[in-house]
């Protein structure tokens, strides 16, 4: 198996991208628009579907595969909704467009990986 769907390729892209998250949350945290909340709690998303998947608890063990989906649906709509979010043509931020990068490798290895 490549990296690429690996436990290594997943646990690497969540943390980065989580990591990356909860950097700009508190870059943000005195925005008014609550902008500096929302990257917070979507790092904590990160990390919690990370581990839900990777090291599924006890009560979800029978539903892994449901977890996986829901894990790559998550980082879909963080993917979509940075460049709704954004508007047209200003998505010259590098933490952004680096993480961009990030989230696009972690939906592949998450969708490659066999949940095994």
């Amino acid at each position: 198996m490549s990296f690429f769907g690996s436990r290594n390729s997943i646990l690497v892209f969540t943390v980065l991208t989580a990591l990356i998250h909860l950097g700009l949350g508190f870059a943000f945290m005195s925005s008014p628009d609550f902008m500096g909340e929302l990257f917070i709690l979507n790092g904590i998303g990160y990390l919690v579907l990370m581990y839900a998947y990777l090291w599924t608890p006890g009560a979800l063990a029978g539903q892994k595969g449901l977890v996986r989906w829901v894990f790559l649906g998550y980082t879909a709509v963080t993917f979509v909704m940075y460049f709704v979010m954004n508007g047209a043509g200003s998505f010259a931020s590098p933490p952004g467009l680096a993480d961009k990068v990030i989230e696009a490798l972690l939906i592949f290895s998450l969708y490659r990986h066999s949940g095994k």
